[in-house]
């Protein structure tokens, strides 16, 4: 499976909250069960984080990992996000994550944002917006739930 991988999930690695899940998915990206999908904008994001949390994607095999980038496309979706009032341009960041993911026909993201991205809501608005722009549902869930052994 392919899962886009947004700054969240790094954030959870060393979280007291998240941390059990976190680190049963990097070990799954480790070992192949699943490709991780890292975009320029989460390690644009992980140069703010400590060294610590930036250096957690050196344990993601470059055989097992697809570098995205961000394009005038996945900005145009973005901003449809935005105009639809999914989110607000405070939250920019977590629009392009969702265009991203959705762009590159990600299977899943994964995020522990539980408040601009892995919300019921917000998962049928964004939805919505892609279908409306002619792209695929996109899932989105917490690492929890993609993981093969629970």
């Amino acid at each position: 499976m392919d899962i886009y991988v947004d700054t969240s999930v790094f954030g959870g690695y060393y979280d007291d909250e998240f941390s059990e899940w976190t680190r049963k998915l990097f070990y799954e990206f480790e070992i192949g069960s699943h490709n991780a999908i890292i975009s320029d904008l989460t390690i644009q994001e992980l140069e703010q984080a400590p060294e610590i949390v930036f250096g957690l994607l050196e344990k993601i095999p470059e055989r097992y990992r697809e570098n995205i980038f961000v394009d005038d496309e996945v900005i145009d979706l973005a901003h449809h996000y935005i105009r639809e009032n999914v989110v607000s341009e405070n939250f920019y960041n977590d629009a392009l994550h969702i265009a991203l993911a959705t762009r590159h026909r990600s299977d899943v993201l994964v995020s522990w944002n539980f408040r601009h991205i892995v919300n019921l809501n917000k998962i049928r608005q964004y939805n919505a917006v892609n279908l409306k722009q002619g792209y695929h549902m996109i899932e989105i869930r917490s690492p929890r739930e993609v993981l093969h052994e629970r």
